[in-house]
């Protein structure tokens, strides 16, 4: 009996990529159910889908859900329909035609891998994606660069983190771990859930002859210039930090503590803008650290939790 695998790709206003993402989904070498989930999309998104790919299942929500949990809908109805596999994969993001079915080669026979990603090439497949690369440093891992280099390219490898762009879960996985932990609406999400495989006791590998393009180089992504935008990513941030379930929590404790002092002595030193903004990150750290102890709580169980099956 063949493996059924669910490719699952959360849509939100990707007119520019979702007809290329679902040709090459549809092009597969091996046979894939799709999901599509849209987090109301205003640009064309679902019309392109609903006309040019009938056979995809598409989910629309009426508001935006974030990356996590729409995914969470599309692996909740996956599971429900009795998959082995679930393939999440970005919007802007293409497969090549035997991309899975290589890595669910490789899964079956390394079952210790809980998350399993293929090489993340940039938009027109001639150089690595830039930030993909970096997962596969030196000190992540130090024989990936030398083998290749020495034309020796094992399989697989096994690294501490790769982004969800691309990634293949095996139904063991999501029974043990679960989806995506709702404490995170886009960003952040991902780092959280290879966090818990790891404490799982799962690993994250990467597949050496599987890859995808993600198109994002010409995305202007910008740094932050106002409070509200450097907070947000404050918050992201230190959510990812602190509730990594590898860590201890006292420190969040202390950090929060340490913060308050801080914002004290600022007054004291008349630096009223720097006391300012420092007593807003006091507040974020604060307001998340209830919810952080609980997200720590759930995901240290064994459980498919944030799902419904």
């Amino acid at each position: 009996m063949k493996d059924r695998t669910f490719v699952i790709i959360v849509t939100y206003n990707g007119m520019q990529w979702i007809d290329t993402c679902l040709k090459s989904v549809v092009n597969s070498s091996v046979k894939l159910d799709i999901i599509a989930i849209d987090n109301n999309s205003t640009d064309g998104t679902i019309e392109i889908i609903e006309n040019e790919f009938p056979d995809v299942v598409l989910l629309k929500q009426h508001n935006n859900l974030g990356f996590g949990k729409a995914n969470n809908l599309g692996i909740s109805y996956a599971l429900k329909k009795g998959c082995d596999y679930v393939f999440l994969l970005n919007q802007d993001a293409y497969l090549e035609v035997d991309t899975i079915g290589r890595m669910i080669e490789v899964h079956k026979n390394n079952l210790q891998y809980g998350v399993l990603s293929p090489i993340h090439l940039n938009g027109e497949g001639n150089k690595l994606d830039k930030t993909f690369s970096h997962y596969l440093r030196y000190d992540s891992n130090n024989y990936f660069y030398h083998d290749a280099i020495k034309q020796q390219l094992k399989s697989d490898y096994s690294v501490s983190f790769v982004n969800a762009a691309a990634w293949l879960l095996p139904v063991s996985t999501l029974k043990m771990i679960g989806g995506f932990d709702p404490i995170f609406f886009h960003y952040g999400e991902d780092d959280n859930y290879c966090q818990r495989a790891l404490f799982h006791s799962l690993k994250i590998g990467v597949i050496s002859n599987a890859f995808i393009r993600h198109d994002r180089e010409n995305v202007l992504k910008g740094n932050p210039k106002s409070d509200t935008k450097k907070l947000k990513f404050f918050e992201i941030r230190e959510k990812a930090r602190w509730a990594n379930i590898n860590l201890s929590t006292n420190e969040l404790e202390t950090l929060i503590k340490k913060k308050f002092i801080s914002v004290i002595k600022l007054f004291i030193k008349l630096k009223f803008s720097r006391a300012i903004y420092s007593y807003k990150e006091y507040k974020v750290l604060n307001s998340i650290s209830k919810e952080i102890l609980v997200s720590r709580q759930n995901n240290k169980k064994k459980a498919p939790n944030y799902l419904s099956i």
